[in-house]
């Protein structure tokens, strides 16, 4: 293919681009059946696009162009831009030639094969090609049995046309002649109101009833019985929408499925089999079709159906078994997704909780559809049609009827026992069939869970069933603890009894409060934490319900994540894990329980971001972090993943000289928080999230603690630079009008690059060039001259090599590195009232924001204490008893605080780096 396309490139200029569009379109709409038309070749040498046109059943007729590999999904959808037609379903091209018409659907199918075709047929018969008379035609060709003919006005007027026409045209049948009269009545009543005239009931006549109907009685005589039926209808129905409703309900029609013995026609209604002359043979209803299967039969037909009825299992050898069979599964679907009725395939009696909805077998159930309960944790609301009472109801435990209205007994009551077992176990497919045995904790029971519940097993045995197995699974909500040795503990033991997922509870709780409910009492009492293996591995044991276990396998990866169990039930977990290996989870599951043996248990529940990733079967997860100079990139992230191990690897990512000195922040709305580099990067997004509920768009920004600029050319340009250049042009630091005049040549630089046209911009450029308390010292010309002289001496420089040529300048100055607070002190009489603390590695500064002196300096080692809080911050010089206090009014105590702790962690951190070495030798 690549060879072919290079060779057409090189074809004279007029077909190189038309050869290749039509390439192009070959290779993505597929492989012609036919060869190219007359019409194709005519167009081929002109090198100009082929029209067609398609006449519409309200007799429009769209132009327009096509090509050699036009679909008709192409055509269908072209026509439905141009007559905006919203409800697509259905409707299909159609080619007509003499008296055959035939459809082509709204697939792939090519139209010019079909032109072909026609062209073919022609010839045959003695005619030329260009002179055939073939006529391509928008139909619609079937309706969904949920169809609504007031979703879409355009969509019912070309189905209303079309099936007036078809009534004409003997396409379209009814039953009685009744039907015929009271159809064309009210076709009379949306054409011409209540205007009765002989004229427009001869119109009407003509226009809707077959020529046979009228040579069996004449055209008066309908014209009398149409006018008769014509004053009888009701006022009420003006609207076509509620016309072709009961036309769609009186007609039989449908794509008719050729086959040697017999035809199946699939329509709204169900499947219809019918012999050569149209007779019913056999009548089946969407609720009586329990399932539909396919599967390769003999050279004949290719394929075979297999539809499973109440009435019988029926094996069909058909050309187009694959589209019945898609079809109907795509009704039956559609059907259940909106059907408000099922039948209970077993009895459940749960008298003793009101959530559950008590029935027998063979039941109607009518569905409530409030969302209180989610069927994908594998419960419904339902209402007994016998008893009236109303609950919840297992998904297992019910087939849902394809239906749109309330079925007949028969229905009911016809499911033999086998069909009744096929659709139980067709419901359960997706479940664990392991040839090794699932291990259980039937063992561990044994000596470390409690007695089975006395009140509960005595009404167990009354019906004679076996003891409650607490090791297995059950629908009951725990109200007690399994483990025994939580029993004494009141606080404890209640805290125990979460929610596993398999208990019917109305929707209110989002996924993060459920996995807050389960995992975070454990994450603060390693006693409750067995417990949690204990409860999701029992609700995981003997469970037949694929949503629950698809559910308890996303806790189990999150609790494996979060803490590991006791000695005495870790060999059991671990056999639980490796007994189910073929399970998804299950590989990763282990993995992370070793993991968390070896490092500390996680400080709080799992973050939204774990939750909604293993919600999507994703155990990978990526987390955005921004950079200062105004990028991003995306790392991966684990449970255990701490700060500074995000750090190093952002650093090696970034390929930095060292991840030394920097660190990690979080941005919310109103605050910039450093994260703790020893921390848990969930348990700290978790914490400052839950802190501030307002954190909507979060940012995490590594900011640099430590700079040598030269020393590694990537944190300067992605950190160092674009952290510092603000805080200069700011005007934070003292420095001199020829400093100023040099950086603003490198400053310059790094806007323009070696442009120099643009040293007329320079005036307007001067708030990013100058700091902001200089702009005024000189004028905007002097300032203009002076940095141009500085920007020439200066020549030869890259961007890069003045960005860091501008962070060794400011490095010297003393203020360089540090994080400015403005803020109002009310502890020292002599400093200004409005001061400026300035925090760098050595420490706190107090400077006058107006002169920029320096009042005081406070390195680490001499700070005592501090606090912070809303609107203030403290700060302790000395020693506790005769130090200093520093008292401070800003809003920014708690970044203050932040800041400071950072640096004394780090330095903490050095020292004991420092003193390792000494201390090995002792070991």
């Amino acid at each position: 293919l690549q060879y072919l396309q290079n060779f057409i490139r090189t074809g004279p200029g007029g077909y190189a681009p038309y050869c290749a569009e039509r390439l192009r379109r070959t290779v993505a709409n597929g492989v012609r059946g036919e060869p190219a038309s007359w019409l194709e070749l005519q167009a081929t040498k002109s090198k100009k696009p082929m029209g067609i046109s398609v006449t519409l059943m309200d007799g429009r007729t769209i132009n327009m162009p096509v090509d050699s590999a036009s679909t008709s999904n192409e055509i269908c959808q072209t026509i439905a831009q141009k007559v905006k037609l919203t409800d697509t379903f259905g409707f299909s091209l159609y080619v007509a030639l003499y008296e055959k018409v035939w459809s082509l659907g709204n697939g792939r199918e090519h139209v010019m094969d079909a032109i072909t075709q026609c062209e073919q047929e022609v010839k045959r018969k003695g005619g030329q090609e260009q002179h055939a008379p073939w006529r391509l035609y928008f139909r619609k060709e079937i309706f969904t049995p949920w169809h609504d003919c007031g979703q879409d006005e355009v969509s019912t007027d070309l189905i209303y046309r079309q099936v007036i026409r078809g009534l004409k045209y003997g396409e379209y049948l009814c039953e009685k002649e009744d039907d015929f009269i009271q159809l064309a009545a009210k076709h009379f009543y949306i054409q011409h109101g209540s205007d009765a005239s002989m004229e427009n009931a001869k119109s009407v006549v003509n226009e809707c009833i077959n020529s046979t109907l009228l040579e069996a009685k004449s055209e008066a005589k309908w014209v009398q019985m149409v006018s008769q039926a014509h004053s009888d209808v009701s006022p009420k129905v003006l609207q076509r929408a509620a016309v072709l409703q009961m036309l769609l309900c009186c007609l039989f029609a449908g794509p008719a499925l050729p086959k040697n013995k017999f035809i199946l026609a699939i329509n709204l209604s169900g499947l219809t089999f019918l012999d050569e002359r149209e007779r019913k043979l056999i009548v089946l209803t969407y609720p009586e079709i329990t399932g539909v299967n396919t599967m390769r039969e003999g050279k004949a037909f290719g394929q075979s159906v297999c539809l499973l009825t109440l009435k019988g299992d029926f094996m069909l050898n058909a050309v187009s078994a694959a589209d019945i069979a898609n079809l109907t599964t795509m009704f039956l679907d559609g059907l259940r997704e909106r059907s408000e009725y099922a039948v209970t395939l077993q009895e459940s009696s749960k008298l003793d909780d009101p959530t559950y909805l008590s029935f027998k077998k063979s039941e109607l159930i009518q569905l409530i559809k409030d969302k209180e309960y989610l069927p994908d944790r594998g419960w419904l609301k339902g209402r007994n049609e016998r008893t009236g009472q109303i609950g919840a109801v297992p998904t297992d435990a019910i087939l849902i009827l394809p239906t749109l209205t309330k079925p007949s007994n028969e229905i009911l009551v016809s499911l033999s026992p086998d069909q009744r077992q096929n659709i139980i176990s067709s419901t359960q497919k997706g479940t664990s069939t392991e040839r090794v045995a699932p291990m259980s904790l039937k063992e561990y029971s044994f000596e470390y869970f409690r007695p089975p519940s006395k009140d509960v097993n005595k009404h167990i045995m009354s019906k004679g069933a076996a003891p409650e197995k607490l090791w297995a699974n059950s629908r009951e909500p725990l109200r007690q603890p399994l483990l025994k040795s939580l029993m004494g503990n009141s606080e404890l033991s209640h805290q125990a009894c979460q929610y596993m997922g398999d208990y019917p509870t109305r929707q209110v709780q989002t996924p993060l409060e459920l996995t807050d409910q389960i995992f975070g009492p454990a994450t603060q009492h390693e006693a409750l934490r067995d417990e949690i293996y204990c409860q999701i591995m029992k609700q995981m044991t003997s469970n037949n319900n694929r949503f629950s276990m698809e559910q308890g396998w996303q806790l189990m990866w999150l609790c494996c994540g979060l803490f590991p169990p006791s000695n005495s039930l870790l060999k059991h977990a671990q056999r639980f894990l490796e007994s189910r290996r073929r399970e998804t989870l299950a590989p990763d599951c282990l993995q992370r329980l070793q993991a968390s043996l070896r490092t500390e248990p996680r400080k709080l529940p799992p973050h939204q971001v774990e939750v909604d990733a293993i919600q999507q079967n994703s155990t990978q997860i990526f987390h955005k972090i921004h950079f200062p100079n105004d990028t991003e990139e995306i790392f991966e992230v684990g449970t255990s993943t701490r700060i500074k191990d995000l750090s190093h690897t952002i650093a090696d990512k970034l390929m930095l000289v060292s991840a030394d000195g920097f660190s990690l922040f979080m941005k919310t709305p109103d605050k910039v928080l450093g994260l703790n580099e020893t921390d848990y990067f969930f348990d700290s997004l978790r914490q400052i999230t839950d802190w501030s509920k307002k954190s909507k768009r979060v940012k995490e920004v590594p900011v640099y603690l430590i700079c040598d600029p030269g020393r590694d050319l990537e944190a300067d340009l992605i950190f160092h630079f674009p952290q510092e250049l603000p805080k200069y042009l700011r005007g934070y630091h003292r420095c001199t009008k020829e400093e100023v005049v040099h950086l603003g040549g490198l400053l310059f630089r790094v806007k323009v690059n070696d442009d120099k046209s643009q040293f007329i911009m320079i005036p307007k450029m001067l708030k990013d060039l100058v700091p902001n308390d200089m702009l005024k010292v000189t004028s905007a010309d002097d300032w203009k001259k002076n940095i141009i002289a500085a920007y020439n001496k200066q020549a030869g420089l890259t961007v890069d090599e003045a960005k860091v040529a501008f962070l060794k300048a400011v490095c010297k100055w003393p203020t360089f590195g540090c994080a400015f607070f403005e803020v109002k002190q009310t502890s020292e009489p002599s400093y200004p009232d409005i001061v400026k603390l300035a925090i760098s590695k050595q420490g706190v500064t107090i400077i006058n924001p107006k002169t920029k002196d320096i009042l005081a300096n406070h390195p680490y080692n001499k700070i005592a204490n501090w606090c912070s809080g809303s609107t203030y911050f403290h700060m302790t010089v000395g020693s506790l008893v005769r130090g200093n206090k520093i008292l401070c009014e800003t809003s920014l105590g708690y970044k203050i605080d932040d800041l400071i702790t950072s640096y004394v962690n780090m330095y903490l951190n050095e020292t004991k780096a420092v003193a390792r070495p000494r201390n090995q030798r002792f070991r």
